[in-house]
């Protein structure tokens, strides 16, 4: 069997003495999870702990060396400062909030160092994560992303495996939108001067972000079309969409003629507000809820501004245009035919009338008298 301990009397330590044949270099080993061995008990526990990994055929030397035994509080924090710049500020807040609320307190905790995290850690991790399904596997999609970085980094020998998506009881949310001629009475209902904005959401389709990031020069008047290249990211403009993709998208021609009465502005933002105190007088987040939520008080409407408006509109094209998934795909750019499966739900009143449609062609069910 591979390896031998030995005992130093000068040092009065145990230490573990191998030959790998990977690094062709032999090693002599004084620490067991990252503690000095003193006894022969624990350089025997740390022998046959790395005979069974070669044995089968999991063995690292690094797992084994000093620097390979890493804790995980600290090194889930020495990653995200290294990542910052390599996400959007959104993740990284993600990312940062995951850490400091979820796995910081489950690891200080349940001490695990970074590779005796497995499957079972895992399941416990997941239990103890006081999230809805979705925020459970934002945290776990954190962890998974730094356990990436540490086995890239030679920090541990594998990425383990990860719960089961059904363990995190995802509910997949029904989709909320409008007919046409109610998503049409609360865009009147919002003053002139900000329904441009709001316009050009009903029909182009697009993500709030993207309208209210869109520059000038994202206009390309010969081809009368958009492009989306920009988006918002924890508050900030980035130069980027969510989908990492750039999109171009004809002008729909009935927006044409409320661009043209749009007023000239010196920003470099397409659409712009008075009041606001962004860069460029750009639209934000809190100014278009304010405005959308104060138009559906007064048409007497309760539904947020992304069901409002994307949702609705997508819905729309599906259920009241007849056109067909696939075309709604083309026009959308979703990557995925998946992703639009559900815009052809429909509401409860147009399957209420397509089962009445039918009613005669039923007996009428006698009742029994009691």
């Amino acid at each position: 069997m591979k390896g031998s301990i030995h005992y130093r009397k000068d040092r009065g330590v145990w230490f573990v003495n191998w030959w790998d044949i990977f690094s062709n270099k032999s090693y002599k080993i004084y620490r067991y999870k990252g503690e000095i061995i003193y006894s022969k008990k624990i350089a025997q526990k740390l022998l046959s702990t790395m005979q069974g990994d070669y044995e089968n055929g999991t063995f690292r030397i690094e797992k084994f060396l000093l620097s390979g035994w890493t804790d995980t509080v600290p090194y889930l924090f020495e990653w995200l400062d290294v990542i910052k710049d390599d996400v959007s500020p959104a993740t990284y807040k993600d990312y940062s909030n995951s850490i400091r609320n979820h796995l910081k307190p489950f690891f200080t905790e349940h001490f695990f160092q970074l590779h005796e995290i497995q499957y079972d850690v895992l399941r416990k991790l997941l239990k103890s994560i006081n999230r809805s399904g979705k925020g459970k596997l934002n945290v776990m999609y954190c962890l998974h992303a730094c356990l990436k970085y540490a086995w890239q980094s030679k920090r541990i020998s594998e990425v383990p495996p990860f719960p089961e998506k059904k363990l995190y009881q995802i509910t997949e949310p029904v989709i909320q939108w409008l007919p046409s001629d109610r998503q049409i009475k609360i865009i009147e209902a919002i003053p002139s001067e900000h329904q441009p904005i709001f316009w050009w959401l009903k029909y182009h389709l697009r993500r709030p972000s993207e309208a209210m990031s869109l520059h000038r020069v994202d206009y390309n008047k010969e081809y009368d079309s958009f492009i989306i290249r920009h988006g918002i990211s924890a508050r900030k403009v980035v130069d980027f969409t969510k989908t990492k993709k750039e999109h171009i998208i004809p002008c729909h021609p009935v927006f044409l003629p409320i661009m043209k009465k749009m007023p000239v502005s010196v920003s470099k933002y397409f659409f712009t507000c008075k009041t606001s105190r962004s860069e460029g007088k750009r639209y934000t987040d809190r100014i278009m809820n304010r405005l959308w939520n104060n138009a559906c008080e007064k048409v007497g409407e309760d539904i947020s501004m992304y069901a409002g408006l994307k949702h609705s509109s997508c819905s729309q094209y599906v259920n009241e245009c007849g056109l067909s998934l696939s075309d709604l795909q083309e026009i959308t750019d979703h990557a995925r035919l998946d992703s639009v499966k559900k815009y052809a739900r429909m509401e409860v009143a147009r399957k209420r009338e397509l089962m009445n449609k039918n009613i005669i062609s039923f007996p009428e069910v006698p009742l029994k008298k009691s």
